[in-house]
């Protein structure tokens, strides 16, 4: 029976496996209430500037081997190389993740796929560090070819300039296109990444709930303000606990006639309104082309930088008065510009 595809799948545990007794602390503290399906911790970290902990190796799976043996819980790693498999494999590991650098990288992500083959480890692919969807899709058609059947996504958020709300963006556009292309393949959220701070968990948390996603993975550490790497997202066991008692994990579905009928009156007025907003674009974009004619006719650039930046602070204003999300509303604004840009372009006199 696959692991990874258990409704509600919480996998836990510290960000690096540090010491032994780290390691063990920290699994038999989440094992007290029976709250995790998995034990995570990495052995080979990649850092983004020399110098930093780069993890602790073959030791860490020693480690880990330890403590599932004592907790009788499975054990998960990140794998970023051919011989990392290797190893997962004759230390016991049940599952293994593909991270975000690796996940970006299509030469990578097959040579561990080849080794992958014939084996019976479970996979977990991270979306790439940049916000490229077919990269991510691309990674798992490549582990899906090896053979593998127990294959699932974690989002675990996307690099992106000037987010002071995330560590990593989330675009949420993203895994949930990913989970209508594979709606069989489990999204497990981690908060951890996305956040940066473990304060941001419980909103992160939910929301991924909201969106039905199939499980969790979080970092927890017996004394994270001790960790080596990324101690201010990660959380004690006992806090853990805490927060899953606050979550609220919604079902997949209802039975219930009224609802029914409330939910496809709402979701029709969606449909209007996005007939509507189709129309505005429609309108939107004649009146670019126009603009484009004038432009030329008068030989005038296209990009107009002030005019817009000026735009662009004005609607954004109105935006976050109305409660719109600040990077939703800025990328929208931009597309719908780029967009304009090209039309008046592509303007005939």
């Amino acid at each position: 029976m696959s692991i990874i595809k258990k409704q509600k799948l919480i996998i836990a545990g510290p960000c690096s496996a540090e010491s032994e007794k780290q390691v063990i602390q920290t699994a038999l503290e989440l094992k007290k209430n029976d709250t995790i399906d998995i034990l995570r911790a990495g052995v080979w970290k990649p850092r983004t500037k020399p110098g930093g902990y780069e993890g602790s190796g073959e030791n860490g799976l020693k480690w880990l081997k330890k403590a599932k043996e004592a907790t009788g819980i499975p054990i998960a790693t990140e794998v970023a190389k051919p011989h990392h498999v290797e190893l997962a494999i004759n230390h016991g590991v049940d599952v293994v993740w593909i991270g975000a650098r690796t996940t970006a990288n299509p030469f990578s992500v097959q040579e561990i796929a080849d080794e992958l083959k014939d084996s019976t480890l479970e996979v977990l692919i991270k979306n790439p560090i940049n916000a490229d969807i077919n990269l991510w899709i691309g990674a798992y058609e490549r582990i899906k070819l090896s053979g593998l059947k127990n294959i699932g996504l974690i989002h675990r958020g996307f690099t992106s300039f000037g987010n002071p709300d995330f560590r990593n963006a989330p675009f949420w556009q993203i895994p949930i296109e990913m989970k209508r292309l594979f709606p069989d393949i489990p999204m497990i959220c981690d908060p951890s990444h996305i956040g940066g701070k473990r304060y941001r968990l419980e909103q992160i948390i939910q929301k991924s709930l909201n969106l039905d996603y199939d499980g969790l993975m979080i970092e927890s550490h017996h004394d994270p303000d001790s960790a080596l790497t990324d101690k201010e997202q990660q959380i004690k066991p006992e806090a853990l606990n805490d927060l899953f008692e606050r979550i609220q994990w919604r079902s997949k579905s209802i039975d219930k006639t009224e609802f029914s009928d409330k939910i496809n009156l709402l979701r029709e007025e969606l449909k209007e309104l996005d007939d509507e907003l189709l129309s505005i674009f429609f309108a939107r974009m004649k009146i670019s082309n126009d603009i484009g004619k004038l432009k030329k006719e008068n030989n005038l650039a296209i990009l107009q930088t002030k005019y817009w930046d000026e735009r662009l602070k004005y609607l954004m204003a109105i935006g976050k008065k109305n409660n719109l999300d600040e990077q939703f509303l800025k990328t929208v604004l931009e597309t719908i510009h780029l967009e304009s840009i090209r039309f008046q372009n592509d303007a005939k006199i």
